[in-house]
Protein backbone atom coordinates (compact mmCIF):
# COMPACT_ATOMS: atom_id res chain seq x y z
CA UNK A 1 0.00 0.00 0.00
CA UNK A 2 3.03 2.30 0.40
CA UNK A 3 5.00 2.14 -2.34
CA UNK A 4 6.95 5.09 -3.73
CA UNK A 5 10.32 5.48 -5.31
CA UNK A 6 12.00 6.08 -1.62
CA UNK A 7 14.76 7.87 -1.75
CA UNK A 8 12.37 10.07 -1.35
CA UNK A 9 10.32 8.67 1.92
CA UNK A 10 13.34 8.07 3.73
CA UNK A 11 14.13 12.03 3.84
CA UNK A 12 10.38 13.15 4.50
CA UNK A 13 10.54 10.45 7.25
CA UNK A 14 13.96 11.37 8.06
CA UNK A 15 13.28 15.38 8.49
CA UNK A 16 9.79 14.27 10.87
CA UNK A 17 11.98 12.50 12.82
CA UNK A 18 14.16 15.18 13.31
CA UNK A 19 10.78 17.86 14.03
CA UNK A 20 9.71 15.51 16.19
CA UNK A 21 12.56 14.47 18.29
CA UNK A 22 11.90 10.92 17.93
CA UNK A 23 15.36 9.77 16.17
CA UNK A 24 16.94 7.04 18.38
CA UNK A 25 20.34 8.90 18.10
CA UNK A 26 21.47 5.81 16.41
CA UNK A 27 24.66 6.69 14.30
CA UNK A 28 26.47 4.82 11.17
CA UNK A 29 28.83 3.17 13.11
CA UNK A 30 26.16 0.90 14.65
CA UNK A 31 23.36 1.08 12.98
CA UNK A 32 24.92 1.14 9.56
CA UNK A 33 24.70 3.48 6.74
CA UNK A 34 21.37 2.38 5.64
CA UNK A 35 20.40 2.63 9.73
CA UNK A 36 20.05 -0.65 9.42
CA UNK A 37 19.62 -2.54 13.33
CA UNK A 38 22.38 -5.06 14.15
CA UNK A 39 21.58 -8.63 13.48
CA UNK A 40 23.93 -11.01 15.56
CA UNK A 41 22.87 -13.96 16.79
CA UNK A 42 22.03 -13.97 20.77
CA UNK A 43 23.73 -15.99 22.86
CA UNK A 44 21.88 -18.77 25.05
CA UNK A 45 18.26 -19.20 24.61
CA UNK A 46 16.09 -16.19 23.94
CA UNK A 47 12.35 -15.87 24.54
CA UNK A 48 10.54 -12.95 22.60
CA UNK A 49 7.40 -11.48 22.95
CA UNK A 50 4.54 -11.21 20.19
CA UNK A 51 1.89 -9.22 20.33
CA UNK A 52 -1.43 -9.84 17.82
CA UNK A 53 -5.25 -10.34 17.31
CA UNK A 54 -4.46 -12.93 15.38
CA UNK A 55 -7.75 -15.41 15.89
CA UNK A 56 -6.04 -18.81 16.82
CA UNK A 57 -2.17 -17.41 16.74
CA UNK A 58 -1.52 -19.89 19.82
CA UNK A 59 -1.58 -22.93 17.60
CA UNK A 60 0.73 -21.52 15.38
CA UNK A 61 3.13 -20.32 17.92
CA UNK A 62 2.81 -24.06 19.78
CA UNK A 63 3.94 -25.37 16.27
CA UNK A 64 6.85 -23.03 16.27
CA UNK A 65 8.13 -23.05 20.16
CA UNK A 66 8.30 -27.13 19.34
CA UNK A 67 10.91 -26.48 16.77
CA UNK A 68 12.69 -24.45 18.40
CA UNK A 69 13.54 -25.10 22.35
CA UNK A 70 16.50 -22.05 21.93
CA UNK A 71 14.23 -19.23 20.33
CA UNK A 72 10.50 -19.34 22.18
CA UNK A 73 7.69 -16.73 21.65
CA UNK A 74 5.53 -15.69 24.36
CA UNK A 75 1.81 -14.34 22.79
CA UNK A 76 0.29 -11.95 23.90
CA UNK A 77 -3.30 -10.88 22.10
CA UNK A 78 -5.36 -8.05 22.33
CA UNK A 79 -7.55 -5.90 20.35
CA UNK A 80 -7.58 -5.28 17.23
CA UNK A 81 -4.89 -2.32 16.11
CA UNK A 82 -6.85 0.80 16.03
CA UNK A 83 -8.99 -0.72 18.67
CA UNK A 84 -6.74 -0.29 21.31
CA UNK A 85 -3.35 -2.59 20.18
CA UNK A 86 -1.36 0.41 18.09
CA UNK A 87 -1.70 2.87 21.14
CA UNK A 88 -0.59 0.10 23.73
CA UNK A 89 2.56 -0.22 21.08
CA UNK A 90 3.19 3.83 21.06
CA UNK A 91 3.00 3.81 24.70
CA UNK A 92 5.36 0.62 25.29
CA UNK A 93 7.79 2.56 22.66
CA UNK A 94 7.78 5.47 24.80
CA UNK A 95 8.02 3.38 28.06
CA UNK A 96 10.65 1.41 26.55
CA UNK A 97 8.84 -1.86 27.35
CA UNK A 98 7.77 -2.33 23.47
CA UNK A 99 7.28 -6.17 22.74
CA UNK A 100 9.98 -7.50 20.68
CA UNK A 101 7.29 -8.20 17.34
CA UNK A 102 4.12 -7.03 16.79
CA UNK A 103 1.31 -7.00 13.90
CA UNK A 104 0.74 -3.76 12.65
CA UNK A 105 -1.27 -3.54 9.38
CA UNK A 106 0.06 -1.93 6.05
CA UNK A 107 -1.23 1.25 6.00
CA UNK A 108 -0.61 2.17 9.58
CA UNK A 109 3.23 1.14 9.25
CA UNK A 110 4.09 4.84 8.08
CA UNK A 111 3.18 5.89 11.79
CA UNK A 112 5.24 3.71 13.53
CA UNK A 113 7.95 4.53 10.66
CA UNK A 114 7.69 8.21 11.83
CA UNK A 115 7.92 7.79 15.17
CA UNK A 116 11.28 5.77 14.49
CA UNK A 117 9.32 2.58 16.16
CA UNK A 118 10.49 0.13 13.87
CA UNK A 119 13.91 -1.64 13.58
CA UNK A 120 14.94 -2.10 10.05
CA UNK A 121 15.70 -5.50 9.39
CA UNK A 122 17.72 -4.82 6.19
CA UNK A 123 20.50 -6.41 7.77
CA UNK A 124 19.34 -9.29 8.24
CA UNK A 125 20.51 -11.68 5.32
CA UNK A 126 17.52 -13.69 5.18
CA UNK A 127 15.05 -11.56 5.39
CA UNK A 128 16.39 -9.69 2.21
CA UNK A 129 16.65 -12.80 0.33
CA UNK A 130 13.49 -13.51 1.25
CA UNK A 131 12.23 -10.44 -1.03
CA UNK A 132 11.16 -12.47 -4.52
CA UNK A 133 9.28 -14.88 -1.96
CA UNK A 134 6.70 -12.23 -1.97
CA UNK A 135 4.54 -10.24 -4.17
CA UNK A 136 6.01 -7.36 -5.38
CA UNK A 137 4.02 -4.72 -3.93
CA UNK A 138 3.14 -5.81 -0.57
CA UNK A 139 7.22 -5.95 -0.23
CA UNK A 140 6.95 -2.35 -1.14
CA UNK A 141 4.57 -2.01 2.15
CA UNK A 142 7.47 -3.02 4.75
CA UNK A 143 10.22 -1.42 2.21
CA UNK A 144 8.61 1.65 1.54
CA UNK A 145 10.37 1.52 -1.89
CA UNK A 146 13.78 2.39 -0.26
CA UNK A 147 17.10 0.71 -0.97
CA UNK A 148 18.50 -1.46 2.19
CA UNK A 149 15.53 -0.70 4.20
CA UNK A 150 13.04 -3.52 5.70
CA UNK A 151 10.55 -2.53 8.18
CA UNK A 152 8.82 -5.89 8.56
CA UNK A 153 8.08 -9.09 7.00
CA UNK A 154 4.72 -8.81 4.89
CA UNK A 155 1.83 -11.49 6.61
CA UNK A 156 -1.34 -11.30 4.77
CA UNK A 157 -3.11 -9.53 1.79
CA UNK A 158 -6.38 -8.25 0.87
CA UNK A 159 -6.71 -8.41 -2.78
CA UNK A 160 -10.65 -7.40 -3.93
CA UNK A 161 -12.95 -8.89 -6.22
CA UNK A 162 -16.63 -9.07 -6.60
CA UNK A 163 -18.91 -11.51 -4.59
CA UNK A 164 -22.48 -12.06 -5.98
CA UNK A 165 -25.57 -13.81 -5.47
CA UNK A 166 -25.10 -16.44 -8.36
CA UNK A 167 -29.16 -17.62 -8.15
CA UNK A 168 -30.53 -14.37 -7.61
CA UNK A 169 -28.84 -12.86 -10.90
CA UNK A 170 -29.47 -16.17 -13.07
CA UNK A 171 -32.96 -15.95 -12.09
CA UNK A 172 -33.62 -12.42 -13.13
CA UNK A 173 -31.35 -12.85 -15.65
CA UNK A 174 -28.73 -10.10 -14.95
CA UNK A 175 -25.35 -10.11 -16.11
CA UNK A 176 -22.76 -10.43 -13.65
CA UNK A 177 -20.99 -6.88 -14.36
CA UNK A 178 -17.49 -6.68 -15.83
CA UNK A 179 -17.27 -2.61 -15.62
CA UNK A 180 -18.16 -0.07 -13.14
CA UNK A 181 -20.84 0.89 -15.89
CA UNK A 182 -22.73 -2.57 -15.98
CA UNK A 183 -22.32 -2.38 -12.58
CA UNK A 184 -24.54 0.59 -11.92
CA UNK A 185 -27.04 -0.80 -15.29
CA UNK A 186 -27.16 -3.64 -12.95
CA UNK A 187 -28.46 -1.54 -9.46
CA UNK A 188 -30.97 -0.67 -11.50
CA UNK A 189 -32.62 -3.97 -12.17
CA UNK A 190 -31.75 -5.06 -9.03
CA UNK A 191 -33.90 -2.38 -7.00
CA UNK A 192 -36.35 -3.18 -9.77
CA UNK A 193 -36.69 -7.17 -8.42
CA UNK A 194 -36.61 -5.97 -4.95
CA UNK A 195 -33.30 -5.85 -3.68
CA UNK A 196 -29.98 -3.67 -3.34
CA UNK A 197 -26.94 -4.11 -5.04
CA UNK A 198 -24.81 -3.79 -2.39
CA UNK A 199 -24.56 -1.61 1.03
CA UNK A 200 -22.21 0.80 1.03
CA UNK A 201 -20.08 1.07 3.91
CA UNK A 202 -20.09 5.25 5.17
CA UNK A 203 -17.75 4.68 8.50
CA UNK A 204 -15.23 1.74 7.27
CA UNK A 205 -13.21 3.93 4.91
CA UNK A 206 -10.56 1.22 3.99
CA UNK A 207 -13.37 -0.09 1.54
CA UNK A 208 -13.32 3.17 -0.33
CA UNK A 209 -9.51 3.32 -0.35
CA UNK A 210 -9.50 0.07 -1.97
CA UNK A 211 -11.66 1.17 -4.73
CA UNK A 212 -9.84 4.48 -5.61
CA UNK A 213 -6.20 2.39 -5.15
CA UNK A 214 -8.30 0.38 -8.49
CA UNK A 215 -9.20 3.47 -9.88
CA UNK A 216 -5.81 5.04 -9.87
CA UNK A 217 -6.41 7.56 -7.03
CA UNK A 218 -3.10 7.98 -5.12
CA UNK A 219 -3.91 10.07 -2.08
CA UNK A 220 0.14 10.58 -0.65
CA UNK A 221 3.05 11.46 -2.00
CA UNK A 222 6.36 13.45 -1.51
CA UNK A 223 9.14 15.39 -3.47
CA UNK A 224 11.81 14.27 -1.09
CA UNK A 225 11.18 16.38 1.30
CA UNK A 226 7.35 17.00 2.02
CA UNK A 227 4.43 14.55 2.06
CA UNK A 228 1.41 15.65 -0.74
CA UNK A 229 -2.16 14.82 0.27
CA UNK A 230 -4.19 14.47 -2.27
CA UNK A 231 -7.82 12.78 -1.08
CA UNK A 232 -9.85 14.24 -3.89
CA UNK A 233 -7.53 13.55 -7.16
CA UNK A 234 -8.95 13.31 -10.25
CA UNK A 235 -9.25 9.63 -9.73
CA UNK A 236 -10.40 9.31 -6.26
CA UNK A 237 -13.49 12.19 -6.93
CA UNK A 238 -14.54 9.60 -10.16
CA UNK A 239 -15.31 6.96 -7.58
CA UNK A 240 -16.30 9.30 -5.48
CA UNK A 241 -19.10 10.51 -7.70
CA UNK A 242 -19.90 7.34 -9.24
CA UNK A 243 -20.75 6.05 -5.85
CA UNK A 244 -23.02 9.82 -5.03
CA UNK A 245 -24.81 8.60 -8.19
CA UNK A 246 -25.88 5.45 -7.18
CA UNK A 247 -26.82 6.67 -3.40
CA UNK A 248 -28.56 9.84 -5.09
CA UNK A 249 -31.09 7.35 -6.57
CA UNK A 250 -31.19 5.21 -3.86
CA UNK A 251 -29.63 2.24 -6.07
CA UNK A 252 -27.71 0.92 -2.47
CA UNK A 253 -28.36 0.30 0.77
CA UNK A 254 -26.50 2.30 3.69
CA UNK A 255 -26.59 0.05 6.67
CA UNK A 256 -23.57 0.88 8.95
CA UNK A 257 -20.93 -2.47 8.58
CA UNK A 258 -20.64 -5.18 10.69
CA UNK A 259 -23.71 -5.02 12.68
CA UNK A 260 -26.21 -7.69 12.98
CA UNK A 261 -28.92 -5.38 10.13
CA UNK A 262 -25.73 -5.64 8.09
CA UNK A 263 -25.21 -9.51 8.44
CA UNK A 264 -29.04 -9.76 7.98
CA UNK A 265 -29.67 -7.84 4.46
CA UNK A 266 -27.10 -10.64 2.63
CA UNK A 267 -28.66 -12.95 4.65
CA UNK A 268 -31.87 -11.89 3.67
CA UNK A 269 -31.42 -11.58 -0.14
CA UNK A 270 -31.78 -7.55 0.40
CA UNK A 271 -28.19 -6.83 -0.88
CA UNK A 272 -26.78 -8.92 -3.77
CA UNK A 273 -22.96 -8.50 -4.20
CA UNK A 274 -20.15 -6.98 -1.91
CA UNK A 275 -16.72 -5.64 -3.34
CA UNK A 276 -14.93 -6.98 -0.41
CA UNK A 277 -11.17 -8.41 -0.28
CA UNK A 278 -10.27 -12.13 -0.07
CA UNK A 279 -10.82 -12.41 3.70
CA UNK A 280 -14.99 -11.28 2.80
CA UNK A 281 -15.36 -14.82 1.72
CA UNK A 282 -15.21 -15.67 5.87
CA UNK A 283 -17.65 -12.35 6.35
CA UNK A 284 -20.64 -13.76 4.54
CA UNK A 285 -20.08 -17.31 5.35
CA UNK A 286 -20.44 -16.46 8.80
CA UNK A 287 -23.09 -13.47 8.48
CA UNK A 288 -25.41 -14.92 6.07
CA UNK A 289 -25.15 -18.80 6.39
CA UNK A 290 -29.28 -19.66 4.71
CA UNK A 291 -27.64 -18.69 1.78
CA UNK A 292 -24.66 -21.31 1.48
CA UNK A 293 -24.27 -22.83 -1.84
CA UNK A 294 -26.10 -19.40 -3.55
CA UNK A 295 -22.65 -16.97 -4.01
CA UNK A 296 -20.02 -17.02 -6.07
CA UNK A 297 -16.48 -14.70 -6.78
CA UNK A 298 -15.97 -12.66 -10.06
CA UNK A 299 -13.36 -10.05 -10.57
CA UNK A 300 -14.24 -6.47 -9.15
CA UNK A 301 -15.83 -4.93 -11.98
CA UNK A 302 -13.64 -2.27 -14.04
CA UNK A 303 -13.39 1.22 -15.80
CA UNK A 304 -12.28 0.26 -18.70
CA UNK A 305 -13.79 -2.90 -20.64
CA UNK A 306 -11.62 -5.26 -20.99
CA UNK A 307 -9.38 -4.44 -17.82
CA UNK A 308 -7.41 -6.48 -15.84
CA UNK A 309 -6.96 -4.23 -12.48
CA UNK A 310 -7.80 -4.69 -8.68
CA UNK A 311 -7.80 -2.77 -5.69
CA UNK A 312 -6.57 -4.26 -1.86
CA UNK A 313 -8.26 -3.74 1.39
CA UNK A 314 -6.29 -4.72 4.37
CA UNK A 315 -3.08 -6.96 5.34
CA UNK A 316 -0.29 -6.52 7.43
CA UNK A 317 3.02 -7.22 8.11
CA UNK A 318 4.99 -8.71 10.93
CA UNK A 319 7.34 -6.08 12.76
CA UNK A 320 10.29 -6.14 14.53
CA UNK A 321 9.80 -3.13 17.47
CA UNK A 322 12.96 -0.61 17.98
CA UNK A 323 14.66 -1.55 21.27
CA UNK A 324 14.32 -5.36 20.64
CA UNK A 325 17.67 -7.30 22.17
CA UNK A 326 17.21 -9.97 19.46
CA UNK A 327 16.33 -8.73 16.05
CA UNK A 328 18.06 -11.98 14.40
CA UNK A 329 16.03 -14.23 16.52
CA UNK A 330 12.35 -11.58 15.79
CA UNK A 331 13.43 -11.38 12.28
CA UNK A 332 13.59 -15.36 12.22
CA UNK A 333 10.28 -16.21 13.99
CA UNK A 334 8.59 -13.70 11.69
CA UNK A 335 10.06 -15.33 8.29
CA UNK A 336 8.96 -18.69 9.20
CA UNK A 337 5.70 -17.40 10.18
CA UNK A 338 5.04 -15.86 7.01
CA UNK A 339 6.76 -17.74 4.83
CA UNK A 340 6.90 -21.72 5.94
CA UNK A 341 3.81 -23.93 4.88
CA UNK A 342 3.07 -25.29 7.58
CA UNK A 343 2.58 -22.10 9.22
CA UNK A 344 0.38 -20.06 6.07
CA UNK A 345 -2.05 -23.02 6.10
CA UNK A 346 -2.51 -23.12 9.96
CA UNK A 347 -2.84 -19.07 9.61
CA UNK A 348 -5.25 -19.75 6.79
CA UNK A 349 -7.23 -22.63 9.03
CA UNK A 350 -7.36 -20.35 11.74
CA UNK A 351 -8.06 -16.75 10.53
CA UNK A 352 -8.51 -17.23 6.75
CA UNK A 353 -5.35 -14.90 6.28
CA UNK A 354 -4.53 -14.87 2.77
CA UNK A 355 -0.48 -14.84 2.33
CA UNK A 356 1.67 -12.91 1.35
CA UNK A 357 3.91 -15.03 -0.49
CA UNK A 358 3.90 -16.13 -4.17
CA UNK A 359 3.95 -19.60 -3.19
CA UNK A 360 1.10 -19.13 -0.85
CA UNK A 361 -1.71 -18.53 -3.61
CA UNK A 362 -0.79 -22.72 -4.02
CA UNK A 363 -1.72 -23.76 -0.83
CA UNK A 364 -3.66 -27.01 -1.01
CA UNK A 365 -6.47 -25.54 1.40
CA UNK A 366 -6.35 -22.35 -1.22
CA UNK A 367 -6.89 -24.46 -4.32
CA UNK A 368 -9.96 -26.03 -2.90
CA UNK A 369 -13.57 -25.36 -4.25
CA UNK A 370 -15.58 -23.97 -1.25
CA UNK A 371 -19.10 -25.38 -0.41
CA UNK A 372 -20.43 -22.50 0.50
CA UNK A 373 -19.50 -20.32 -3.05
CA UNK A 374 -20.87 -23.19 -4.67
CA UNK A 375 -18.01 -25.17 -4.88
CA UNK A 376 -16.32 -22.68 -7.02
CA UNK A 377 -12.28 -22.29 -6.28
CA UNK A 378 -12.49 -18.72 -5.17
CA UNK A 379 -9.23 -17.98 -4.14
CA UNK A 380 -8.06 -18.89 -8.01
CA UNK A 381 -9.99 -15.18 -8.42
CA UNK A 382 -8.05 -13.64 -5.39
CA UNK A 383 -4.37 -15.23 -6.29
CA UNK A 384 -5.14 -13.46 -9.97
CA UNK A 385 -6.20 -10.42 -8.16
CA UNK A 386 -3.51 -10.49 -6.20
CA UNK A 387 -1.06 -10.13 -9.18
CA UNK A 388 -3.42 -7.29 -10.79
CA UNK A 389 -3.22 -4.78 -7.64
CA UNK A 390 -0.61 -1.67 -8.47
CA UNK A 391 2.25 -1.14 -6.11
CA UNK A 392 2.31 2.64 -6.22
CA UNK A 393 -0.72 3.31 -4.26
CA UNK A 394 0.86 4.84 -0.98
CA UNK A 395 -0.53 5.63 2.68
CA UNK A 396 0.37 8.88 5.00
CA UNK A 397 1.72 8.91 8.60
CA UNK A 398 -1.93 9.51 9.96
CA UNK A 399 -4.14 7.46 8.39
CA UNK A 400 -6.15 6.85 11.86
CA UNK A 401 -7.08 10.61 11.87
CA UNK A 402 -8.13 10.64 8.07
CA UNK A 403 -9.88 7.67 8.27
CA UNK A 404 -11.96 9.23 11.56
CA UNK A 405 -12.43 12.91 9.43
CA UNK A 406 -13.62 10.71 6.55
CA UNK A 407 -16.11 8.56 7.61
CA UNK A 408 -17.96 11.55 9.78
CA UNK A 409 -17.56 13.06 5.83
CA UNK A 410 -19.22 9.91 4.64
CA UNK A 411 -22.12 9.49 7.25
CA UNK A 412 -23.23 12.94 6.68
CA UNK A 413 -23.22 12.91 3.09
CA UNK A 414 -25.39 9.36 3.39
CA UNK A 415 -28.02 11.36 5.74
CA UNK A 416 -27.98 13.93 2.72
CA UNK A 417 -25.43 16.35 3.94
CA UNK A 418 -23.26 17.42 1.52
CA UNK A 419 -21.68 14.94 -0.64
CA UNK A 420 -18.56 12.00 -0.44
CA UNK A 421 -16.38 14.50 -2.77
CA UNK A 422 -16.84 16.94 0.28
CA UNK A 423 -16.43 14.75 2.72
CA UNK A 424 -13.24 14.28 0.97
CA UNK A 425 -11.99 17.29 0.54
CA UNK A 426 -12.61 18.39 4.38
CA UNK A 427 -10.59 15.33 5.01
CA UNK A 428 -7.99 16.66 2.91
CA UNK A 429 -7.99 19.64 4.79
CA UNK A 430 -8.04 18.16 7.87
CA UNK A 431 -4.94 15.65 7.35
CA UNK A 432 -2.43 18.59 6.50
CA UNK A 433 -3.81 20.09 9.60
CA UNK A 434 -2.84 16.81 11.49
CA UNK A 435 0.60 16.47 10.17
CA UNK A 436 1.42 20.13 10.76
CA UNK A 437 0.44 19.65 13.83
CA UNK A 438 2.72 16.74 14.21
CA UNK A 439 5.80 18.92 12.89
CA UNK A 440 5.52 16.61 9.60
CA UNK A 441 6.72 18.79 6.41
CA UNK A 442 3.49 18.97 3.81
CA UNK A 443 3.79 20.59 0.73
CA UNK A 444 1.11 23.32 0.93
Amino acid sequence: MMRFPMRSLGVVLTSALALTACSSGGDEETTGAAGAASCAPSSGPVTLNYTTWIPGIENVVKVWNAANPNIQVKVQTGPNGNGGTYQNFFNQLKAGNAPDLGHIEYDALPSFRVQDGLENLAACDEVTAAKDKFVDWTWGQVTFGEENSVYGVPQDAGPMALFYRKDLFEKNNIPVPTTWDEYAAAAEKVKAAGGYITNFSQSDINQFAGLSWQAGGRWFSNDGSKWTVNLADENTTKVANYWQGLLDKKLVSTVPPWTTEWDNAYNTSKAWTWVSAVWGANSIMSGAPDTSGKWAVAPMPQWTAGGNVAGNWGGSATAVFKGSKHPYEAAKFALWLNTSEEALTLLNKEAQLYPATKAGASLPALKQGVEFYGGQPIYDVFAQASTQVASDFVWGPTMTSTYTTTSDGFKAAVSGSGTLLDALKKAQTSTVETLKSQSIPVAE
